[in-house]
């Protein structure tokens, strides 16, 4: 597996995918809710995509099993660190990270090796994405820079499980359509139904208004993140996991940007510094 040209092209426009739909939940009144309602939309997106692609192959169904519990916790941990830290601080640590976990697991668990190249581009994005998110610029609210770097730093743990277990599953499945289709039919429910729960009976008419209005939005965003994760998926049956992982999270330098110029963020040195370095990073990747 190599990665060639077409598959940079087409991560890095899946990063761009996925930098916005996590830029829209950031700019929203209720994050929990909206994060609910851009996955639990998904449904209305897989189902005839599925009934396009078909079905899965069996061996598939354990890792969509497995994942699909395990995106539970990262959707409470993504909208626990964005209510707690700015989109510039937990975006870029949460992605930062786990990109190099996978990279440590690779081996053992996907059977894939790096070389000394590729392993330098997998440390210089992760090294750009931490240096993007820890800079001054990024800095919380007083008091909450801390509880948010915790949130962030237990989805990078989240993320790496579930993207080596999708990396397996989407091999076993032969098809990275009808897998993410899968996927993203059973995945967001769940999240949704823990969230109104939580909520109490006169929380969940307040949440079913405020998602009434938000749901032509929110489709936009379940968009994005369907087509972002298809690609990555389809990506992984092309070039090793570890390596699509890495040049994924490039979609901090669009989080940067949006970041910026939709929310008012502001952006600094230390930030600048962080994109040069995932720069140099994919371009090791590219060649290693």
């Amino acid at each position: 597996m190599t990665l060639a040209a077409p598959v940079v092209a087409a991560v890095l426009f899946g990063a761009l995918l996925h930098a916005s739909w996590n830029a829209l939940i950031k700019s929203a009144a209720d994050k929990e809710l909206d994060t609910a309602l851009i996955h639990s939309l998904g449904v209305f997106i897989a189902a005839p995509l599925l009934l396009a692609t078909g079905l899965p192959a069996a061996a598939a169904w354990p890792y969509i099993a497995a994942s699909s519990v395990i995106h539970i916790g990262y959707y409470l941990a993504l909208a626990g660190a964005y209510r707690h830290g700015d989109l510039g601080l937990t975006y870029p640590v949460m992605r930062g990270c786990a990109p190099l976990l996978v990279a440590l697991g690779s081996h053992q668990l996907l059977g894939e090796s790096l070389s000394l190249l590729a392993w330098a581009g997998v440390a210089g994005i992760c090294a750009g994405v931490l240096l993007l998110g820890l800079s001054r610029a990024s800095a919380a609210p007083q008091g909450q820079r801390g509880r948010a770097l915790r949130f962030a730093l237990v989805n990078a743990l989240i993320i790496a499980a579930y993207t080596v277990i999708d990396g397996l599953g989407v091999r076993a499945a032969g098809d990275a359509g009808a897998y993410v289709a899968a996927l993203f039919l059973f995945d967001g429910i769940p999240y949704l139904l823990v969230v109104l729960y939580q909520r109490g009976p006169r929380g969940r008419r307040a949440a079913l208004a405020y998602m009434a209005g938000r749901w032509r939005i929110a489709s936009l965003g379940t968009l994005a993140s369907l087509g972002s994760y298809a690609i990555a998926l389809w990506a992984m049956t092309r070039a090793p996991v570890a390596v699509v992982a890495a040049l994924r999270e490039t979609s901090v330098l669009f989080a940067a940007l949006l970041g910026t110029l939709w929310l008012r963020e502001p952006f600094g040195a230390g930030k600048a510094m962080g994109v040069c370095t995932i720069v140099a990073g994919i371009m090791a990747l590219r060649f290693g």
